[in-house]
């Protein structure tokens, strides 16, 4: 377990990621608009999945987004399965996604 895991903002390439041992393991795209920061796409690479570094990689997303005072749009199924389980983040998520975050039907 002696690996080197770090989730960094890359802003040049409007992501998040999480590097092992700083080789790239998965990434969550983001667009700024005006306060809100929307979330369409998150992917971990397949020789890294199973290890919980997309739940590491949202909650740090999730975290820079909260400090940076943000609201989220989860258009990423993953990011929306993510704070469906963590209902702290709620709070954060843009009114008309809290249907897709609270498992209700559209």
């Amino acid at each position: 377990m002696g690996q080197d895991i770090r989730v960094v903002d890359n802003p040049q390439a409007s992501r998040y990621e999480v590097l092992v041992d700083g080789a790239l393991a998965g990434f969550a795209e983001y667009r700024l608009k005006r306060e809100k920061i929307i979330f369409p796409h998150t992917e971990v690479n397949p020789e890294f999945e199973g290890q919980g570094l997309g739940s590491r990689l949202a909650r740090a997303a999730l975290d820079a987004s909260r400090d940076a005072g943000l609201t989220v749009v989860p258009a990423c199924p993953f990011i929306a399965a993510y704070i469906r389980r963590h209902p702290d983040y709620v709070e954060l998520v843009a009114e008309s996604y809290l249907a897709s975050v609270r498992g209700d039907q559209p």
